[in-house]
């Protein structure tokens, strides 16, 4: 993988254009996110939407807010609650998710009843919000159509675990995007497969084991009705964070392709900077980076394939604070 992609290579993302410094709040202001703008901006190419205005909100409007059931809220003017806009931005999500079908990602606004992923606050009668949240309404119609398309809200993209784990999924959607253009064959399945092995291992490895499973089962089973399986449980194992315990077992995994090739004393190195990354002393680029250091000085092709070593450009910087 390229470490800067070209702009034809750049995963596309949508995201809240007041993410980007539009001034399309309601006060007339803007959200910018110095992360989305000046340093994500380099390795995507952002869809920049905003739903209140596109149904024809203007700018600076009176706020909308979600009221009634949490779970199928409606959103509706502060002051004016007769101005109903649940319908207007619940078609706009439905329809973008079916316009913007080669996106990779999705970077929502925190918070916001058009755009919040989860913790939304829903007004009840009485004005005050109800013990549970909801929603946003056109993230709610926009998640619906594409249930395995990686989501994050701004405010959490600040956690370097959080951040890593969407941009994972980001690059993990964008190259199975590109094995479907390819034309999905159970060889190009089986590859796909094994070339996530070890970072699969550090997400979820039970899921891991079933997926192989999956595979391993597959048969004479048509590759067009396995894939879409397969990516969703892929998918889904992708989104639970990676831990120092998951890190730790992938690298002593991979550590053992080279117990051969170096010496006593590089192993002996190697497995001191495994336990101190395990123990929360040295960040996981550490270990990494001297086992990046001895495969290429002793390759494996089956290794060198792993996406584990490289799921996202190095000057990201991701794994410095994990």
């Amino acid at each position: 993988m390229p470490d800067c992609p070209r702009q034809a290579d750049k995963p596309k993302i949508a995201i809240s254009a007041c993410l980007l410094g539009a001034s399309v709040r309601y006060n007339g202001g803007h959200k910018e996110s110095h992360l989305c703008s000046q340093v994500l901006s380099e390795f995507f190419e952002f869809v920049p939407l905003c739903p209140e205005v596109a149904i024809g909100l203007g700018t600076p409007r009176e706020p909308i807010r979600l009221v009634g059931d949490p779970r199928q809220p409606r959103a509706v003017g502060s002051v004016d609650q007769a101005m109903d806009v649940t319908q207007a931005l619940a078609d706009y999500g439905q329809r973008m998710a079916c316009e913007l079908d080669s996106l990779c990602g999705y970077i929502f606004m925190q918070k916001s009843p058009s755009c919040g992923l989860e913790r939304v606050k829903v007004y009840q009668d009485h004005g005050r919000p109800a013990e549970l949240s909801g929603r946003g309404i056109h993230a709610q119609a926009f998640c619906s159509r594409h249930p395995d398309l990686p989501v994050e809200e701004d405010g959490r993209l600040n956690d370097p675990v959080l951040r890593e784990n969407f941009l994972t999924r980001v690059f993990a959607y964008s190259a199975w995007q590109h094995v479907l253009e390819q034309g999905l064959t159970r060889r190009r399945l089986t590859d796909f497969h094994a070339r996530y092995k070890y970072l699969l291992m550090a997400h979820n490895p039970v899921q891991y084991k079933a997926l192989g499973n999956l595979l391993g089962s597959m048969g004479k089973s048509d590759p067009a009705h396995v894939g879409p399986r397969y990516f969703s449980q892929l998918m889904a194992a992708l989104k639970k964070c990676a831990t120092r315990r998951t890190h730790t077992n992938v690298l002593q995994h991979i550590s053992g392709y080279l117990k051969q090739a170096i010496s006593a004393d590089d192993k002996q190195e190697m497995q001191h900077l495994i336990s101190q990354y395990r123990h929360g002393v040295v960040p996981l680029v550490v270990p990494l980076t001297l086992l990046k250091h001895h495969l290429r000085q002793h390759p494996d092709p089956y290794i060198a394939q792993q996406v584990y070593l490289q799921p996202h450009p190095e000057s990201l910087s991701l794994r410095n604070a994990l």
